[in-house]
């Protein structure tokens, strides 16, 4: 018999949002190491986040540091393009197993033309799961978060 050995399973959450703290917590005790990623210093809390790492950095930055690999998922939640777009541009280029946008598939759409206009390749563009999570008619950060860990679960399992 094999024992297997894979690499520890991580989280980025971008944007430290009322989603993401339950996401976060979610996260944990699936036993994923959870990294919130948010230069917004007010939002990025102990209080808010416990028991997970913080990273004040800009997001492109911090995923950068991070480099994310096939047992990362990267989720951006904040809705500010100013942190999001250039999340998931250091998102794509990496090897990540899930990255998420949190928005409607209107916002998507309009992300997707910013995103090309970065540079962005259509190959790229189609890896991000937006609206991010399964479909399950979520209602409620905690239900968003639920659905959004379902997915990075599949991703990691290579279900999606």
């Amino acid at each position: 018999f094999v024992n297997r050995y894979d690499p520890p399973r991580r989280l980025l959450i971008v944007g430290a949002v009322q989603i993401a703290q339950s996401l976060a917590q979610l996260a944990t005790t699936l036993g994923i190491e959870t990294v919130v990623i948010d230069p917004r210093a007010r939002f990025l809390t102990e209080e808010r986040f416990p028991g997970v790492t913080l990273d004040d950095r800009w997001p492109d930055e911090a995923i950068a540091a991070y480099r994310p690999g096939p047992s990362t998922a990267v989720v951006t939640l904040s809705h500010d393009i100013k942190i999001d777009d250039p999340a998931l541009i250091a998102a794509l280029s990496s090897d990540a197993a899930y990255v998420g946008a949190l928005g409607s598939r209107k916002s998507h759409a309009a992300r997707r033309e910013r995103l090309a206009a970065e540079g962005v390749t259509p190959e790229q563009l189609e890896r991000i799961d937006a609206p991010v999570g399964i479909d399950i008619g979520a209602i409620g950060p905690s239900e968003i978060a639920l659905s959004v860990a379902a997915a990075m679960i599949g991703a990691f399992h290579d279900r999606r």
